[in-house]
Order: C-alpha cells, then structure tokens, then sequence
C-alpha cells in the first residue's frame, strides 16, 4: 500500500485512479531510473455497489473524471515517487489486466486464477491508512483533523503545488480540475502570497 497512498501524496491521484493504475501507464521508459517520470492515466475504477453498476459487479472502470471516454491526463512523476514505483514494479506481481493494485481474493473471497482478482477494496486501503496513522502520528494528531482520509493526501498534494508556485492553470491540468473549482476550493492555500507575487514582478521588470 505504500505506493498506492504515495500516488495520491506525490501525484495527486483520486483514490479510484490510483486503483485504475496499469503497469502500461507508468511502464519503462516513462519511470527513468532517476529524475522524473510520467504517468498517462486513462481512467477511474469506481465502487458502485452491484445494484447500481453497469456490469453486475461492485465495481466498475470508467473514464477520468470530467473528461471524455479514451481521454488521458498526464501527471508529472517527482523522483521520489519514481522510486517508489519502481520498487512496487520490481516486488509485487501486477494482476492479471496489468493493475498495479490487487487483491489476492475476488469479491466474496473466492481465489482466481494466479491468486489476484481485482482492485483493493476500499475497506482494505482504508483500514490500512486508519493504522498507519495511529502508528506515525501522536496520540493528539489521531485525534485531529489532520490527514483523516486517504483522499487528504491527493490536497496536500495539489496544495503542495500551489504553494510552491507551480501556476493555477498548470495544477488544474495535471490535478484533473477545472481552474474555477481549483481557485475555489483551494482559495485559502494559496491566500496571503502577495509578498512573493510582488517578488516575481520585480524580478520580472529587472527592478
């Protein structure tokens, strides 16, 4: 699960895009040895319930939020997460449609065929995440706020980005948003920057 919640963390990959992730999308050359890399992501596995899915299952893949079918997105790698990458490539056994992220068992715990089915639940990555921060954190940070939800590490991510001056159009692009519903919901991260604005223009006039 390390490289699963380092997807979100580093790249700022829904939960269900991370889950969509294949080897293909993130395979060799585009995961260099060192420096960055690319991920091309071509779509979202979404938990529907099997009432409500198209496909009779508790899941479903679809294609990226706000994007047409056969669209792609492409997410810049930082080197940290191309490490981390390749080393869940060169360790763990990718499943049978090339996702990096699997199950042993099927759904019902039933074994398939090479002992991996699909995706993780999201029970499993969640329990995980819940005992991961239990044994990183402080027993005040458990408490808090802080980092509650997986899906928190894909806004660390994006506000990441922003406050490190990465422009709003570009952090919408590889964030998979529309610059509206960034500026929106990320309005208070990047408040309070006039200092460093002033700066740039400055440096930009050569003054």
């Amino acid at each position: 699960m390390v490289g699963f919640f380092a997807c979100m963390y580093y790249a700022a990959l829904r939960p269900g895009e991370v889950l969509h992730l294949r080897q293909q999308e993130c395979a060799l050359p585009t995961l260099p040895e060192t420096g960055w890399g690319e991920l091309v992501l071509t779509g979202s596995t979404q938990y529907t319930g099997s009432t409500w899915g198209d496909n009779g299952k508790g899941l479903e893949d679809r294609a990226l939020k706000h994007r047409a079918s056969r669209s792609t997105r492409r997410v810049p790698v930082c080197p940290e997460l191309v490490r981390i990458l390749r080393h869940h490539l060169d360790t763990f056994t990718c499943g049978l449609d090339g996702r990096l992220f699997v199950t042993r068992t099927g759904e019902g715990r039933r074994p398939v065929a090479g002992g991996f089915a699909g995706p993780v639940s999201g029970s499993s990555y969640g329990g995980t995440w819940r005992k991961a921060r239990v044994a990183a954190m402080t027993t005040a940070e458990v408490a808090s706020p802080l980092a509650r939800r997986p899906y928190d590490l894909r806004h660390a991510c994006v506000s990441l980005w922003l406050n490190a001056g990465v422009p709003a159009t570009q952090v919408a692009e590889w964030a998979g948003h529309s610059v509206a519903v960034l500026l929106r919901v990320y309005a208070k991260c990047i408040a309070g920057q006039e200092d460093s604005a002033r700066q740039r223009v400055d440096a930009a006039l050569g003054t």
